[in-house]
């Protein structure tokens, strides 16, 4: 009988394992060293280079969004992290460049890397998504039996090392840990060159070069969780001093050569936190009992929220702790582009098959990124939300853009409150569970959103913005762009009026500016610049009088430096001269409102309209037959009500 195509999946698996695994000595492994001198790469190397190793690119002033996000600075983004995360570059930009340092034995090499960030932000994500990056990782060569894996190359005496790390090419640090210097002297007689040596894996559930830090209760706080414990059943068989009685099952033993993380680290007792500095500071941790210190080489990694920190920090004797860490922001998703990924992501992941009408995700991910933003004094939310998205947005009645840089400026560490993820999840949750008809639409998220506002413990002015912001501001923007989407539907040839318009408009503002004429397109005749056709369109934004002349120029420049950069140039190309388009397109429309609202006396020429605009927005937008008509009609009454 011949074997099953899964046994031989198996079979396969187990070969290719057998044969990458090493098994000798001491002295063997120093030729396989000498041929690879990575493998003995410390901890910070290894984790940098395997997150590395998907390849990185680099953001530089020619991206749009390096001169939004990062202030046209060149900034390198890891390709390892692009489709987890979102919305995260500067974040994950500086946990690289603390590693990249480490790798590199700077500073630090001996500091622990602590994520700041609110809940539901993105800390612990971003820190498992690390720990599945070094279980990748190539397998290590490690003493055998050793509890915490360490190094074969301890085995060295100190009068030797300088000449096998010339002979070798690499630098040798730590020492032997007490149990494996007891069985050198013990069983191989001083030998070092026959001791075993063998290759394993990294594992975050065989607790293999990952350790695990939750928060102690302070009345049972015990430092073996960190440093292991003697083992009371072997005092009896051997004194206390002797190193056959360590159980080195700590979190700092396991993750020796890996990663040590610790869980919203604050919530410990400072005392328990002592362990941490000497890991940092000298590389070693206490032995449990009366032994010596014990090398430690692996990333410490720490998460905690504002309120914690703020409270830790606040309390000088901390100060030696304060000093050996690197604090890196994990805010809230900012950009409304980013934050809907997130959604779609986690949709994705899930068992979700409802229908999700368009916009349903976005006026979800508005709520979420408006919440998050800090009061300005130049701009409203909804537009402070925008201007992040990289919308170009005029100030009202004038020529100038509203600067990115102006508002950053404004509100520092933004971010750090706000609505979380989760709670847009459970949101999207519940619509679905109250629907009758499997799907999910922005008007019934808005709905459980504003259920959700009101029954969540926050205080009354975070209350009354956020139903603010779902009440007025978002019902007002949906409505704006269920306008044009249904405008859009309506009108056939939508595309190609807007460029029509487009087109003409370029065309005048040109010569307008240049002080030149324009060439009929059909006679070929030369006439002045149309006025009146610019006014129209200018209108539609509040581009008026003396703001004319300047947005005209700014117009004609911006599409002058996409024409450079080699770019593509269409109606949609310019963010306030779309919109202008848009507005006039949508006022041009004068029946549609009859044929949406009046659905009982439409005539038979009307009714073939409002069948080919239903038919339009199922097979062009993305809706189902309930979800268009739950929007037409959710339109018909907040757009057009009939008089």
């Amino acid at each position: 009988m011949t074997k099953s195509k899964f046994a031989d999946l198996i079979s396969k698996q187990r070969e290719e394992k057998k044969d990458s695994s090493f098994k000798g000595t001491f002295l063997e492994y120093l030729d396989v060293l000498e041929n690879n001198p990575k493998i003995s790469v410390l901890a910070h190397r290894r984790l940098y280079d395997v997150l590395a190793e998907d390849g990185i690119d680099v953001l530089d002033e020619t991206d749009e969004r390096c001169r939004r996000l990062f202030d046209s600075e060149k900034t390198k983004t890891y390709n390892y992290f692009q489709p987890h995360f979102f919305g995260m570059e500067r974040s994950l930009a500086k946990v690289m460049r603390f590693l990249s340092s480490a790798a590199m034995k700077g500073e630090e090499s001996r500091q622990v890397l602590l994520l700041l960030g609110p809940v539901g932000a993105g800390k612990s994500a971003l820190i498992e998504h690390i720990k599945r990056g070094l279980e990748r990782a190539e397998n290590i060569y490690h003493l055998d039996g050793c509890p915490i894996r360490e190094e074969p190359l301890h085995l060295l005496p100190r009068s030797l090392r300088p000449q096998f790390e010339e002979m070798l090419g690499v630098k040798i640090e730590g020492d032997l840990c007490p149990v494996c210097r007891h069985r050198l002297l013990e069983e191989f007689g001083g030998k070092y060159e026959d001791f075993p040596v063998k290759q394993s894996s990294f594992s975050v559930r065989g607790r293999r070069g990952v350790g695990v830090v939750p928060p102690v209760d302070a009345n049972t706080q015990d430092t073996s969780i960190l440093i292991g414990s003697e083992d009371i059943s072997k005092l009896d068989l051997y004194p206390e001093d002797d190193p056959r009685v360590l159980s080195l099952n700590g979190a700092f033993n396991v993750g020796n050569r890996g990663i040590v993380e610790f869980v919203e680290v604050f919530k410990n007792e400072i005392e328990f936190l002592h362990t941490m500095i000497t890991a940092t500071q000298e590389k070693a941790v206490p032995s449990p009992g009366k032994g010596a210190m014990i090398y430690f080489d692996g990333v410490i990694l720490a998460h905690c929220n504002e309120a914690e920190w703020n409270r830790f920090k606040s309390t000088h004797t901390n100060e030696a702790i304060l000093d050996r860490i690197v604090k890196v922001n994990v805010p809230y998703c900012l950009e409304l582009d980013e934050e809907v990924k997130i959604y779609q992501k986690m949709l994705q992941m899930s068992d979700f098959d409802a229908h999700i009408a368009p916009h349903t995700l976005e006026v979800a991910s508005m709520f979420a990124v408006m919440s998050r933003l800090k009061p300005s004094g130049k701009v409203d939310p909804l537009v402070k939300m925008k201007i992040y998205n990289g919308e170009d947005i005029i100030e009202k009645g004038r020529v100038k853009k509203v600067d990115i840089k102006d508002l950053r400026e404004e509100s520092r560490d933004e971010g750090m409150t706000g609505i979380s993820t989760r709670f847009i999840t459970k949101a999207i949750d519940s619509a679905l569970s109250d629907s009758e008809r499997n799907m999910v639409t922005p008007i019934s998220v808005r709905d459980s959103l504003i259920k959700q506002v009101k029954e969540q413990i926050i205080d009354e002015e975070a209350r009354e913005r956020y139903l603010q912001y779902l009440q007025k501001d978002l019902h007002e923007e949906y409505l704006r762009i269920l306008e044009k989407e249904i405008t859009k539907a309506f009108v056939s040839a939508y595309e190609e009026q807007a460029e029509t318009l487009f087109d003409n408009y370029l065309d005048h503002a040109e010569a307008y500016v240049n002080k030149s004429r324009v060439k009929d397109t059909v006679t070929r005749e030369e006439m002045d610049p149309d006025e009146n056709f610019m006014k129209s369109i200018e209108e539609n934004i509040g581009i008026t009088g003396s703001a004319r002349d300047g947005f005209r120029s700014d117009v004609t420049t911006y599409m002058f430096t996409l024409l450079r950069a080699k770019k593509k140039i269409d109606w949609k190309a310019y963010g306030p001269l779309k919109e202008a388009i848009e507005n006039k397109l949508m006022a041009s429309v004068k029946d549609m409102s009859r044929i949406v609202t009046k659905s009982k006396s439409r005539d038979n020429k009307q009714q073939k309209k409002y069948g080919g605009m239903v038919a339009t927005l199922i097979e062009d937008y993305g809706y189902n037959e309930d979800s268009a008509e739950e929007v037409i009609k959710f339109a018909a009454n907040n757009l057009w009500r009939d008089g």
